[in-house]
């Protein structure tokens, strides 16, 4: 499986969600590849944010790409991919080129525990803010990698897909 996680800049929540993936997909036995990118050029080539990392390594995830921007060929090696929230959805749709493209792309927080209550959650982005919203950004994450893991297990990820995808 080939999962990319992208939110606008890739310095934040796709390089926090992918390095949340990599190490619980692995803590599960699931073989996966896991990649971010944003849908925005600012900072191709640049390491995660500092916060991010921080907290990051803080609870044990290791960082090992750039920042990249999304491209329609992303979306062709991808089998699923994880929009941080409800623009970035937009972002990824805009530059789809097919029905394939788009049946591959859903909201992240659509695997959050929260979702048949509260609707879908976007993950905000927390740049610019204090080392507090990237906590909180990491308990979401976190959240919804537990929800994606589990679907992945219990083999439930094409009807959360269905249910979910592109809102």
């Amino acid at each position: 499986m080939r999962i990319l996680t992208v939110c606008l800049g890739n310095i934040c929540r796709s390089p926090a969600a992918e390095s949340v993936l990599v190490h619980k997909l692995s803590q599960a036995g699931i073989d996966a590849e896991v990649a971010s990118a944003g849908t925005a050029d600012y900072h191709i080539g640049k390491d995660a944010h500092d916060l991010t990392r921080k907290v990051g390594h803080e609870r044990g995830y290791a960082f090992t790409s750039v920042a990249d921007q999304v491209t329609p060929a992303h979306l062709d090696q991808a089998d699923l991919v994880l929009a941080m929230d409800q623009s970035n959805m937009e972002n990824l749709l805009a530059i789809t080129e097919n029905d394939e493209q788009r049946a591959k792309i859903i909201r992240f927080g659509a695997f959050g525990s929260t979702v048949d209550r509260d609707g879908i959650a976007d993950v905000p982005d927390p740049y610019g803010n204090p080392e507090e919203a990237f906590v909180d950004m990491y308990n979401q994450i976190e959240d919804a990698v537990q929800g994606l893991v589990k679907a992945i297990q219990d083999d439930s990820l094409n009807s959360i897909k269905q249910r979910y995808g592109n809102q």
